[in-house]
């Protein structure tokens, strides 16, 4: 098995960008990767059966999409899985090349 590698493009310095535009870069590489993540974890409750201690019914039914975001949103505030990282790597390539 191999070592897991880290992109140099991943480990170098950010390009000096206003603090108030890192800020927004970082919060819509969050956003991405929560939406993402979001995403990913909707299929795991299809089809689950809200007639459990509770009862949920109908009205869990409806919420469920709420609950997935914020599990979603808790987990990229958590660390996530790497991909805000990425995407912001990318972002702020694309605005270098832009300049």
């Amino acid at each position: 098995m191999s070592e897991l590698s880290v992109s140099a493009d991943l480990l170098r310095p950010a390009p000096s960008l206003g603090a108030a535009a890192s800020d927004r870069i970082k919060k819509t590489a969050q956003d991405f990767e929560a939406s993402f993540l979001s995403q990913m974890l909707k299929p795991m409750f299809q089809g689950l059966k809200t007639d459990g201690l509770f009862g949920g019914g109908q009205a869990e039914e409806t919420w469920r999409s709420f609950l997935v975001d914020e599990m979603a949103k808790k987990t990229v505030a958590a660390g996530g899985i790497g991909l805000a990282d990425t995407v912001m790597s990318e972002m702020l390539k694309m605005q270098e090349q832009g300049q």
